[in-house]
This record gives C-alpha cells, sequence and structure tokens, in this order.
C-alpha cells in the first residue's frame, strides 16, 4: 500500500475515534464524588452548576465540614491502589485565591501514602508521598492554581515517572522515588481536607477520579491522543519500522544459535553436590559422619546430632564402641579364668570375671612375682610376649606401674603420643596412667567417652554473661554480645547507651540545650528562645516593630528609619540632616524614611523611570503585581522592599501583615492539637516550614543544598542528607549501572541488587556502584 493511502486510511480511523469518544473500564476506575454521595447532606458542601452546562459540581466552603470516607469506602479505594505503580489522578476544580488546601488524602495515621495539595500562598502544587524506604517525600510543583479559575488537573504516576497536566497543557515531567503504595489496611481517605482540623479546600471540584491505567490523562483530555500523524510522522514510523526488522533480523540470529546451544544442553543432567572429608555426595543423598546424620541439600550439608537407642544385649554379649560407629554395639563374650585361654572366636573377652574388648591388655602377678601381660586380641586372649622395658630417665620414685602392661613409666609420660580415639570437637589429654578423651570449651559429649562433642548453644539454653542492651549469638564452642541499636560496646558483654551530647553528634540548635536519653536525646531552646529545638529562634517580650527582627533574647534589630528597643521611634531624616534630598528638592519626613519632592513647576534632578512611568527622586509607590512590597526612587536608583507593618494602624493590610490579624477566626491550631498559633506565626514540623496566615495552615518542604556527591546518608533526626566516602554507610546512591559487583561465589551483580551471602542466613549483601557491602541482620539472628 501506497504512504498517502496509508496515511488516508489511518486520518480517517482516527476521525472516526475522536467522534466515537473515549471510554474508561469502571473496574479500573474510583469517582471519588460518586462514591461519597456527598449530595445535599454534607455540611459545608453544596451542589453547583460545574464548569459546562448541565455538569455537577461541589463547592467546598468553611472549615466546620468533614468529608471522609466510611472505612468500607476507603478500604474499597485502597484495594484498588493498593501494589499499584501506575494510576493518575483527575480532577476540575475552581479554587477560591490565595487558599491553601488539600484536594485528597490518603493517610494512615502521620503517613501521607498519597496526598494532592494546593498552595495559594506560595504558588504551588504539592504531592506528598511515602516510598520504598518507609520515607516522607513531597515533590513541589510551582504553578498558581489558586487563582479562582476553572482547571483541569492531571497527575500521571509510572513507576518514579511523574507527568503533570494543566489545563490540558504538559506542565511538568520528572523522574522521582518510585512511590511506596502497598496502603495499610485502615487507611483513610479524606477529600477536600487533611483531616478535621487541616488543610481546608475552598472552591469548586467536579469530576475527580483515579484511574488506574497508564496514561489516564488522555480520558480528560482526548486531543493528547494524537493517533493520526503527520506526513513527517509518517516518515518516521517508517524509519522506525525498518529500524526494528533490522533488530529482529540480529535477535532471530542469536536466538537460533541460542537453541542450538540449548539442545546440546538437552543431553546434559545437572545437580549440586556436596563434598564432605575428600568424598562426594549427591543431591538429597544422606549419609553418617561420626554422631551425625547429614544430608546434601541443594549443594550444601546441613547435619543433625545422631540420637543412639537403648542398647538391650542377649546374654553372653555386651554393649561396646565399633570403630566408626558412633552408637555401642551388642558384641559376643568368651570366659577365660587364670592361665586357661579361649578356644572360640568372639568379639569381647572374659578375664578373671571382667570384660575386655578387643586391644585392651591386662596384667597378672604370678606367684614368683611375674609380671604377664595378656591382649584381647584376634577374638580371644592371648598373651603377650614379655620384651625388654625401655630405660627410664628417672628415679625409681618417679617411675609409675601401669594396669596394661608390665613396663613403667616416668611421671608426666605423655599417653596421648602413642595414639587416641578423640575425634569431632575432642582433644586427647594424659592422666597418671592412661589417655582420656575430653570435650573442648563450649561443647558437651555425644557419649560417655567423650570420643564425640556437639556445640553447646549457650545463648539457647541461658548460659551466656550478655548483660542489658545487648543480644546473644551463638557461635561454635562459644558465644558473643551484640550492641543492641543506639548503643556502644563497653566491654565484650556490656553496652551502654551512646551519648550523643556529649559527642556533639545531636541536631540541637546552637541557642538550645541537649539532654541524653535512651537510645537517642531532646532537644530544649534557651531561656530567651522559641521553637522544637532543632531549630530556636530568638524572643523578644514586646516583640519587634516595623518590620524589625528578633536577633537575640529582647534584642530587635530596627530596620533604616526606625529605632528604639522595639523599634518604635520614627527617625525624623529631614530634621536630622540624615537625608539625601538634593539643593532643588524638599525633604518631607515620613514613617520610615522621607521623600524628596520637587517644587511645583521645577524640573528637579535624580528621577527615576519604573515599568515606562516616571517617578520622581524620593518618590514613594505600592508596586501595582505586589501590594505588599513598597518602592522609592533614591536618586535615579529605584530602591523597593516589603512594606512595614504598623499592628497599632487601624488601616493595616492583613494581607501583607498577618501578625496585625487579632480575630480568633485567624489562628491556626497546630498539627499535634495542641498548640495555638497567630497569623503570621511560623513553626517547623516533621522538616517542614510552616506558616499560619489568616486561619490557614500552609507547610512547605526546607530547602536542603545541592549535592554532587555518589554516596550520599539522611541521619536520624535530620531533614537534609550529608555526603559520605564509605558507599557502606550511604542510604541514597546515584547509581550507576555500568559499575557491578562479584559476589563471594564469584557470580556478577548489578547496582543496586541485593542478595543472601552464600553460607548464611541472616547476612544481607548489596552492590552499590562496584562496592559489595554486607551486613547481619539482628532480627534475623532472633528468629533463627
Amino acid at each position: 500500500m501506497e504512504p498517502r493511502v496509508c496515511l488516508s486510511v489511518l486520518c480517517f480511523l482516527c476521525s472516526l475515534a475522536s467522534v466515537l469518544g473515549f471510554g474508561v473500564d469502571p473496574s479500573v476506575q474510583i469517582d471519588v464524588l460518586t462514591e461519597l454521595q456527598l449530595g445535599g447532606s454534607v455540611a459545608g458542601v453544596l451542589q453547583v452548576q460545574g464548569l459546562h452546562n448541565g455538569s455537577k459540581a461541589f463547592v467546598f466552603q468553611g472549615t466546620s465540614r468533614s468529608v471522609k470516607a466510611s472505612p468500607e469506602k476507603a478500604e474499597l479505594f485502597s484495594q484498588k491502589l493498593r501494589n499499584k505503580h501506575e494510576f493518575t489522578v483527575l480532577v476540575t476544580l475552581k479554587q477560591a485565591r490565595l487558599n491553601s488546601g488539600v484536594i485528597f488524602s490518603f493517610h494512615h495515621f502521620d503517613h501521607r501514602y498519597l496526598e494532592l495539595e494546593s498552595s495559594g500562598h506560595r504558588n504551588e502544587i504539592r504531592l506528598h508521598y511515602r516510598s520504598g524506604s518507609h520515607r516522607s517525600h513531597t515533590e513541589v510543583f510551582p504553578y498558581i492554581l489558586a487563582d479562582d479559575k476553572w482547571h483541569r488537573l492531571s497527575l500521571a504516576i509510572s513507576a518514579s515517572h511523574l507527568i503533570l497536566h494543566v489545563d490540558c497543557n504538559k506542565i511538568y515531567e520528572r523522574v522521582v522515588e518510585k512511590p511506596y503504595m502497598e496502603l495499610p489496611v485502615g487507611t483513610a481517605f479524606w477529600l477536600g481536607q487533611r483531616n478535621s482540623a487541616h488543610g481546608y479546600f475552598k472552591g469548586i471540584m467536579q469530576d475527580v477520579q483515579l484511574l488506574v491505567m497508564p496514561q489516564g490523562f488522555i480520558s480528560q483530555c482526548p486531543d493528547l491522543n494524537r493517533t493520526c500523524p503527520t506526513c513527517n510522522d509518517f516518515h518516521g514510523l517508517v524509519q522506525k519500522i525498518m529500524e526494528l526488522q533490522d533488530i529482529l533480523a540480529k535477535t532471530s540470529a542469536k536466538l537460533s544459535r541460542a537453541e542450538q546451544r540449548m539442545n546440546r544442553l538437552d543431553q546434559c543432567y545437572c545437580e549440586r553436590t556436596c563434598t564432605m572429608k575428600g568424598i562426594t555426595y549427591r543431591e538429597f543423598e544422606s549419609w553418617t559422619d561420626g554422631c551425625k546424620n547429614c544430608t546434601c541439600m541443594n549443594g550444601s550439608i546441613q547435619c543433625e546430632a545422631l540420637i543412639c537407642p537403648l542398647t538391650e544385649c542377649p546374654p553372653n554379649s555386651a554393649p561396646t564402641y565399633v570403630g566408626g560407629k558412633c552408637c555401642k554395639e551388642c558384641q559376643v563374650q568368651e570366659s577365660l579364668t587364670y592361665m586357661v585361654y579361649a578356644l572360640h572366636r568372639s568379639a569381647t573377652c572374659m578375664f578373671e570375671g571382667k570384660t575386655y574388648f578387643e586391644g585392651e591388655k591386662e596384667t597378672i602377678q604370678s606367684d614368683s612375682g611375674e609380671c604377664i601381660l595378656f591382649e584381647c586380641k584376634d577374638h580371644k586372649m592371648q598373651r603377650v610376649v614379655k620384651s625388654d622395658c625401655p630405660t627410664l630417665n628417672c628415679l625409681e620414685s618417679q617411675q609409675v606401674s601401669l594396669p596394661n602392661s608390665c613396663c613403667k613409666v616416668c611421671k608426666g609420660h605423655n599417653f596421648c603420643s602413642e595414639g587416641h580415639k578423640c575425634l569431632e570437637n575432642s582433644f586427647c589429654r594424659s592422666l597418671h596412667d592412661r589417655a582420656v578423651c575430653s570435650c573442648r570449651d563450649g561443647f558437651r559429649a555425644l557419649r560417655e567417652d567423650n570420643a564425640y562433642c556437639e556445640d553447646i548453644d549457650e545463648c539457647a539454653e541461658g548460659r551466656h554473661y550478655c548483660r542489658e542492651n545487648t543480644m546473644c549469638v551463638n557461635t561454635p564452642g562459644s558465644f558473643m554480645c551484640i550492641c543492641k541499636t543506639g548503643y556502644i560496646r563497653i566491654d565484650d558483654y556490656s553496652c551502654t547507651e551512646h551519648d550523643e551530647c556529649l559527642t556533639n553528634q545531636h541536631n540541637c540548635d546552637e541557642n538550645a540545650l541537649c539532654f541524653n536519653t535512651v537510645g537517642g536525646h531532646n532537644c530544649v531552646c534557651k531561656p530567651g528562645y522559641t521553637g522544637n529545638g532543632t531549630v530556636c529562634k530568638a524572643f523578644c517580650k514586646d516583640g519587634c516593630r516595623n518590620g524589625g527582627a528578633c536577633i537575640a533574647s529582647n534584642v530587635c534589630a530596627c530596620p533604616q528609619g526606625f529605632t528604639g528597643p522595639s523599634c518604635e521611634t520614627d527617625i525624623d531624616e529631614c530634621s536630622t540632616g540624615r537625608n539625601s534630598c538634593a539643593n532643588d528638592t524638599i525633604c518631607f519626613n515620613l514613617d520610615g524614611g522621607y521623600d524628596c519632592r520637587c517644587p511645583h513647576g521645577k524640573n528637579c534632578t535624580g528621577d527615576c523611570i519604573h515599568e515606562g512611568k516616571i517617578k520622581h527622586n524620593g518618590q514613594i509607590w505600592v508596586l501595582e503585581n505586589d501590594r505588599c512590597s513598597v518602592c522609592s526612587c533614591q536618586s535615579g536608583y529605584v530602591m523597593c522592599r516589603r512594606m512595614v507593618c504598623d499592628c497599632e494602624n487601624p488601616t493595616v493590610d492583613l494581607f501583607c501583615c498577618p501578625e496585625c490579624d487579632p480575630r480568633l477566626s485567624s489562628q491556626c491550631l497546630h498539627q499535634n492539637g495542641e498548640i495555638l498559633y497567630n497569623s503570621g506565626d511560623t513553626w517547623v514540623q516533621n522538616c517542614q516550614q510552616c506558616r499560619c496566615l489568616q486561619g490557614e495552615v500552609d507547610c512547605w518542604p526546607l530547602p536542603c543544598p545541592e549535592m554532587e556527591c555518589e554516596f550520599s546518608v539522611l541521619p536520624e533526626n535530620e531533614c537534609c542528607p550529608h555526603c559520605v566516602t564509605d558507599p557502606c554507610q550511604a542510604d541514597t546512591i546515584r547509581n550507576d549501572i555500568t559499575k557491578t559487583c562479584l559476589d563471594e561465589t564469584n557470580v556478577v551483580r548489578f547496582t543496586g541488587s541485593s542478595w543472601i551471602k552464600h553460607g548464611t542466613e541472616c547476612t544481607l549483601c548489596q552492590c552499590k556502584n562496584g562496592h559489595v557491602c554486607c551486613s547481619v541482620d539482628p532480627q534475623c539472628l532472633q528468629e533463627l
């Protein structure tokens, strides 16, 4: 088909689609206003005419309202969004000027999982959410939404990709930390407010929807789905198809080679084996090693202690240990009296009423006093031919007679050097006249001869010395005490709390006092200062008037033109000669300044040009687009500053001077519900700067300095991250996918990947830009 014909067909289909319109599957849609059934029964909410004729909208007014979904509806909303990472928020609204309010909020207690807010005070849209690291994030989009005009807003979220449209225009497109959408059961949903006390939206809303689908903004702005291509688009599509054909050909060739290799591999059988003491065992194969039953499981050896059954032997037999066996086995006995030898073959021997096992020896004294040695050997007692005893290099008083030898030895003789049967976790110890086996420290015997021993779990059995603030961790033959989080080591068995105040590792303001607590610290502002301890501001009892700033306890820094303890006195620049009026002008004193006026009929020098208009030297005026800023012409230069607030002036502009607003309705309630702020007051809460303005609380993130580092960490109780050089200390990494790691088994790991270290259960490793960082999870150790 010719390209021109294809283009015509595509344009026809595009036109047909625009006529038919676009629908949304109800299973992926949350129509908030319909689900909440506002109607006319909710206080503070009234139904009004919408953006288009016949459309239904709702006006939100006042602060005596509570538009909250029932627990059942909130759970229905949460189920559609839970663990979803691709959805779109749609709303059509008309927000009152200067209003700062929440459009909707999903939150669980103090954790905001998804909240959309519009600030008319700072002219910005804010998205509050939680990331996979369970930290709160706020994404700020500078835009004037609170202008008392209709706007259509859509925010599309696709994993870490955000797209903001306003009135069908793409305003912002960003990559952020991926929102954590595992909404817990009990998550609340509010519309037009954050809760029953804060974030009241004032204005009109309609068509509030949540679409669990990609590019949901198309349902609000169908023209953005431009499927009808231009000629340039068509040629670009042809080029892309050619490139895809080339990629397909190369991929097909690689696939063919891979299939050939796979066919050869089909003839192979691969399984993971285990090797122990030079012997290779197959998958799921079991064997006995000493006093342990072992099994090969997925390439690793798992062993358990062997439990020996009670041995009940028949007459003329006795239980005895057999070489290479852990448990006793019954062996037949044959009796032998003095000087009478066994003629029958048996595994044990009976000699003078005692049982002797293979290889055991016994001496007797003849009537003549001669030493005769017998040995249970080859299934019968045999007399051992007497041999010459070695010459002893010790006094006779230091010589020791042995029950199983006719030769004496010197005291301290090393019987272990003659050979022993001490095996797993056991060692040989020489006594006065023989060698015995003993378990190593931290091990207990599995049988009475101590030849096999097992590890003692001191932690599980309470046989450790770990004291408070520690956790006991078992090790082979011993144990170790690990400090709990927030504590530092005193010795091997004790830990104490970390005194952040003493080590200056706190976040208290320089004008605050630090008090150490268990696992942390508290900050309290010094007398004469107020704040939360991390931020303390000077407090002036009588306040600072006329724009003065409190810089120390009861100390005001006055702006130019004012003086006095509280900056209450105006300086008369004209009478004191502290002015720069030219000789051909007349000085007029003003509050906080002066004006140099040109006499009528004269053309004075020093005039200014501002926004195309002539301003005379010394003239003062208010900006047209900012009624809170005052400008003056100073010898040809325009100088502007914020308006000085005089709260005693009954005509003071409360918008510019909110601190002068005495009305109770202009006060704000702190987020904890315990503190009242006056209009104009500011405070810091949860790493956000908050301000009370005519009864509305507006909070925005504290600014943090730009960081150009590879690794950074956000310390506890701090708001801004710090750069670190050790990647293992970092909790935020500027990932470089070109850098890889080799794990302990020489497997290549990509940056950002994590794994459990081979041979362990509680050691988690991560690849951080080519660096392997491993740490032990104490909680995992406790669960073992």
